[in-house]
């Protein structure tokens, strides 16, 4: 390894709503599991400089752009379902009106073929890859009262990524790794040599039985060329009077409390797992983890442009290895511009 690095990231000072609160488009909630701002910030500003370019393969609705463009750094971001792409595009867009300096684009397609979506100018530049692959559904989801009904509980909601049975998603492990092995394979080809891959992820439990993805995820980066450099963990709770705060979802307490009436001693998670791998090789202005939350961004003055590029799937049923085609709109900071 290059680095035998550990630290503890704190990045959750305040819950997640709060976190994204007036930065973020109504309907960003929606989405099942969203990578938390702060996180995402922390890792772009550690690993990364003013003026780099960001890749998320993987964007959902565009947390890594978004902090990405307050950071002064240009991102990237694919996503496999349009209605995510969609919002990761408004929310990109709606940046710049927030204080964020930088530029984003958004791609909609199958991220096992990034060099096909993402425009040949910006292979071998991309500086960092920021991404999450998909979990378990232990932890997804929002929960609605029935009480205003007149009955008694809760009601499940946002807690698909899609219905679409090829969405990594909705597959097994084995298969999950898999592909993640090939888009991880496609981000080596588009890092600059000594560009660095931070992956966010958490195990989780299928009938008592512990799912360790990130250990899995570690071997699929190590599969797809990367050097495991750090292993680090960023904290989902708060810390108060130096005590943890735990910020647990519904779900997570109703499957923590009917694992212990099965016997099984299991905890609320409340922290993520932080791979950070690198490109082998080293490039002109290869810097080391800063280890700190970095400088502000630059104030300097730049062209405000946030771009959704949707791919229009082939007709008939998208599956594995699918082309993309055919560019459906732009968006831009000034305004929605439809093509």
């Amino acid at each position: 390894m290059q680095h035998q690095r550990l630290s503890v990231w704190n990045t959750a000072p305040t819950s997640a709503p709060a976190q994204r609160r007036g930065r973020y488009v109504p309907g960003s909630a929606a989405h099942p599991a969203k990578m938390l701002p702060a996180l995402a910030a922390h890792a772009i500003a550690t690993y990364t400089e003013p003026g780099d370019l960001v890749l998320d393969p993987m964007c959902g609705i565009g947390t890594t752009l978004v902090e990405a463009i307050h950071l002064g750094r240009h991102a990237i971001g694919t996503e496999y379902e349009p209605r995510w792409a969609h919002l990761a595009g408004l929310n990109a867009a709606a940046a710049p009106h927030h204080g964020g300096t930088s530029t984003a684009q958004v791609y909609c397609g199958d991220a096992r073929h990034l060099r096909t979506l993402i425009p040949t100018a910006h292979h071998g530049q991309i500086s960092l890859v920021l991404t999450s692959p998909p979990y378990g559904n232990a932890v997804h989801g929002q929960v609605r009262s029935t009480r205003e009904s007149g009955e008694r509980g809760v009601t499940k909601k946002d807690y698909r990524y899609s219905r679409d049975p090829h969405n990594l998603a909705h597959v097994g492990l084995d298969r999950l790794i898999e592909a993640f092995t090939e888009i991880l394979t496609e981000c080596r080809h588009l890092l600059r040599p000594g560009g660095t891959v931070v992956i966010t992820t958490r195990p989780w439990r299928e009938r008592g039985e512990l799912i360790d993805l990130p250990t899995a995820a570690l071997a699929a980066g190590q599969s797809a060329g990367f050097i495991p450099a750090e292993r680090n963990v960023a904290l989902l709770a708060g810390i108060r009077d130096s005590r943890l705060i735990a910020r647990p979802s519904f779900f997570q307490m109703t499957n923590t409390r009917d694992a212990r009436n099965r016997g099984i001693p299991l905890h609320v998670v409340q922290h993520e797992d932080v791979l950070v791998l690198t490109k082998p090789g080293t490039s002109v202005g290869y810097r080391e983890p800063k280890g700190d939350q970095g400088e502000p961004a630059s104030s300097a003055p730049s062209r405000l442009r946030a771009e959704l590029r949707c791919m229009a799937r082939p007709s008939g049923v998208l599956g594995p290895g699918a082309a993309v085609r055919s560019r459906l709109c732009t968006w831009t900071a000034a305004g929605h511009d439809h093509r």
